[in-house]
């Protein structure tokens, strides 16, 4: 560590690219890892998206402009793995093996489980997959896209068939639940946004938790709720771009993000950091951000890439003939 320290206060500088300074608590991430180690982090691009940070990259080849590190969405980490330097941080060991690429090319970061955000001014609390077909609920039951083309739709339909008998490896009973919403009328094909939540458009939606949370500030009676004793857990993941023209600097950056200090931080942003066992095990977690999360009882399960190949092919062929 003294060494990489060294090399990385030499270079001086660390590119980050989409990383709001709202977003999962990355402005007091990036305050704090600037002021410790005395290193100006530049954000190319704080609204970018994951893609975008790729296609970044890539157009900036080897130059001094290209972004360091990346933090992305799944899909899109998976698509890429080729593109990233591998690097082990110090807690590689305490972060779960579903969740890491082997060698250290990718290592997912902080995320949450999906769950139904509501608001309960306009309908009842749910307390099971079932309530959504009553008629409490006609025209209210909303996903934010297509399953077809957004991970975040798919991991909503995937939720469902976990709660009514369906497996990571068998999507279709979620697909069938779908199909029963919509003969009731309850299936709302309007892709739920802010607005559309905040005009009551659609009041209930299946949605990341950490997302879903942000409908309280303007809805103080929007609950989120995590359904099931099987929770589908959604993470994104760091990976240190190939080119990155400050090579040290990004992998302290890397070791700040997965250190105490880094995964509290996220902790406190609302996100579930990766080694939040590994934190609650040593007695370093922080209890208050702890406490603020919605309360979860089960087994997290995560997809692999060839679930999420499979559950892609049955939406392909069934999807639109379920809901209309």
């Amino acid at each position: 560590m003294d060494a990489l320290v060294a090399a990385a206060k030499a270079e001086g500088t660390l590119n980050v690219i989409g990383l709001p300074r709202d977003w999962a608590h990355y402005g007091a991430l990036i305050d704090g890892f600037s002021s410790h180690y005395s290193i100006k982090v530049n954000d190319l691009d704080p609204n970018a998206v994951s893609q975008d940070e790729i296609d970044a990259a890539a157009k900036a080849g080897k130059t001094k402009n290209a972004p360091d590190v990346f933090d992305l969405n799944m899909t899109v980490a998976l698509a890429n793995a080729r593109s990233f330097a591998p690097y082990k941080v110090g807690e590689f060991d305490s972060i779960p093996a579903g969740q890491k690429e082997i060698d250290g090319l990718w290592v997912q970061d902080y995320g949450g489980y999906m769950a139904i955000g509501e608001d309960t001014a306009k309908l009842p609390a749910v307390t099971q997959m079932a309530d959504l077909l009553k008629p409490n609920f006609k025209g209210k039951v909303a996903l934010k896209g297509d399953p077809n083309l957004d991970d975040n739709a798919l991991a909503a339909v995937m939720m469902v068939a976990l709660n009514v008998g369906g497996t990571l490896d068998n999507i279709a009973p979620g697909v069938a639940f779908f199909h029963q919403l919509h003969l009731k009328g309850n299936f709302n094909a309007y892709h739920a946004t802010q607005s559309s939540v905040n005009s009551a458009q659609t009041p209930l939606v299946f949605d990341w938790e950490f997302l879903s949370r942000v409908h309280t500030a303007d809805i103080p009676t929007w609950q989120v709720t995590i359904l099931g004793s099987q929770v589908l857990g959604t993470y994104y993941a760091q990976a240190i771009n190939a080119n990155a023209p400050h090579p040290a600097a990004a992998r302290l950056w890397e070791e700040y993000l997965y250190s105490t200090t880094g995964q509290n931080e996220w902790l406190r942003g609302g996100v579930r950091p990766v080694e939040m066992a590994a934190l609650q095990t040593t007695g370093t977690i922080d209890p208050t951000a702890q406490a603020a999360l919605p309360t979860v009882v089960g087994t997290p399960l995560f997809l692999t890439p060839s679930q999420i190949t499979a559950a892609r092919a049955y939406l392909a062929a069934n999807w639109a003939k379920a809901v209309g």
